[in-house]
């Protein structure tokens, strides 16, 4: 049974930073076939794809975090984060960890992220 469980967020000020945890059971990172991305659904609007890193260690980014957002993975905590910087208001959101393995999705129960002065 694979378990996502996100972790890290909170309230931030514009310009600053937050890294949110997203630790997995039921799989290792170490092994084959997964994808583990990290969402946002801001109020009103639909879930975005915000960043992902693949088994191989590749990774992508929307544009809208590219050069603010880092995604990496610790294999031997299994655990994902998403370091945030440069925050905006429009980063407001629930961010949401999901784990793709070998083509099911199991998600987190999201974390709330606030960009407020």
């Amino acid at each position: 049974q694979v378990q996502v469980v996100e972790s890290g967020g909170g309230l931030v000020q514009p310009g600053g930073s937050l890294r949110l945890s997203c630790a997995v059971s039921g799989f290792t990172f170490s092994g084959s076939g997964y994808i583990m991305n990290w969402y946002r659904q801001a109020p009103g609007k639909e879930r975005e794809l915000v960043a992902a890193i693949r088994s191989g260690g590749s990774t992508n980014y929307a544009d809208s975090v590219k050069g603010r957002f880092t995604i990496s993975r610790a294999n031997a905590k299994n655990t994902v984060y998403l370091q945030m910087n440069s925050l905006k208001p429009e980063d407001t959101a629930v961010y949401y960890c999901k784990a793709n393995y070998w083509g099911y999705d199991y998600w987190g129960q999201g974390t709330q992220v606030t960009i407020s002065s």
